[in-house]
């Protein structure tokens, strides 16, 4: 995030006005993220990006406030998932300064996406995340092996054989300019490179 074209952005609107405020809070957003995620949420769910000159509130997020989408869509998931979880805490006046850490509260609001938390789940590790006595990155790791992401699907036929036919390349090129290994090894690596390479061809996704 560029610091200096958010304040030069930030002067080229009315102060005071929602969009000067979201700016406002983009430079903060480190220390004081439910700020900006619950703006952004407000800017997102009242189209007020539109109104600014922008397709989208992805194109907002990068153009204007220097914020890649990802980012954007962390922030806004993890203050929904408080919004959902404590609405009386989110209605605070002191809210922002209350907030749970955003590396605690994102692991819990990822995990919430994937349907592992309950009404019940959440209510047995509140108190864990409202308290400033643990470590973060401790309360962090914690919460993440609790609720573990699902393995990555296996790569299919195709995509595994052409990850194997450029390893098999890369390897024949490696034995080929090796000076010790003997001019049969790596030809015959070279041969290997070329079979796996033809059944990648062949190979249909």
């Amino acid at each position: 995030m560029s610091i200096a074209a958010l304040n030069e952005k930030a002067a080229q609107v009315a102060p005071g006005s929602l969009r000067h405020t979201v700016l406002l809070a983009a430079k903060r957003f480190k220390s004081t993220w439910a700020e900006l995620g619950k703006l952004l949420v407000q800017v997102r769910d009242e189209n007020q990006f539109g109104q600014w000159g922008y397709d989208s509130f992805e194109s907002y997020c990068l153009q204007e406030l220097h914020i890649r989408q990802q980012t954007a869509l962390k922030l806004v998931r993890s203050f929904s998932f408080l919004a959902k979880h404590e609405p009386r805490e989110v209605a605070r006046e002191d809210f922002v300064e209350r907030a749970p850490p955003f590396e605690v509260v994102e692991v819990l609001a990822e995990a919430d996406a994937r349907g592992q938390i309950s009404k019940d789940e959440y209510q047995q590790v509140r108190d864990a995340i409202w308290s400033a006595e643990r470590p973060v990155a401790e309360l962090r790791r914690e919460l993440a092996d609790r609720y573990p992401r699902p393995a990555p699907p296996p790569p299919s036929d195709p995509v595994q054989l052409r990850r194997l036919a450029g390893l098999a390349r890369k390897l024949a090129e490696e034995l080929s300019r090796a000076k010790r290994v003997p001019k049969a090894i790596a030809e015959r690596a070279a041969a290997l490179a070329e079979d796996v390479e033809g059944l990648a061809a062949e190979a249909k996704e």
